[in-house]
Order: C-alpha cells, then sequence, then structure tokens
C-alpha cells in the first residue's frame, strides 16, 4: 500500500466533505447523507481488494 493509494483516498475525503459543506449550506440535508455514505462505498471498494490480498498473504504465511 503506496502513499499514492492514501493520497486518493485522502483525496475522496476532501471531495466529499467540501461538497457536503456546500450542500449543506444550501439546504439539501438529504443529499448530505447521501454523498456521504456515497464516499464511504467508494473507500470501501479500493480497500477491500487490499484487505483480501493481506488475507491471502497471510494464509499463505501460516499454512492455513
Amino acid at each position: 500500500m503506496g502513499i499514492e493509494f492514501v493520497i486518493k483516498i485522502a483525496a475522496i475525503g476532501i471531495i466529499v466533505g467540501t461538497l457536503n459543506q456546500v450542500l449543506a449550506k444550501s439546504g439539501k440535508d438529504e443529499y448530505v447523507v447521501a454523498t456521504s455514505i456515497a464516499g464511504l462505498l467508494i473507500v470501501v471498494a479500493m480497500i477491500l481488494p487490499k484487505i483480501m490480498d493481506l488475507i491471502a498473504e497471510l494464509k499463505e504465511m501460516f499454512g492455513i
């Protein structure tokens, strides 16, 4: 997991946070929740393959 991966996740967080602030100021609170959930799902979709690789590597390391 390189620094560019962490920067991508941070960029998504900054974009979602900024978008949430703009939507909250304009009174679109229902969209704030939707964008937060969408951002969370995008990050989870990015992290999930890394977690699967880690589990596979641990299984190989311990011979499970």
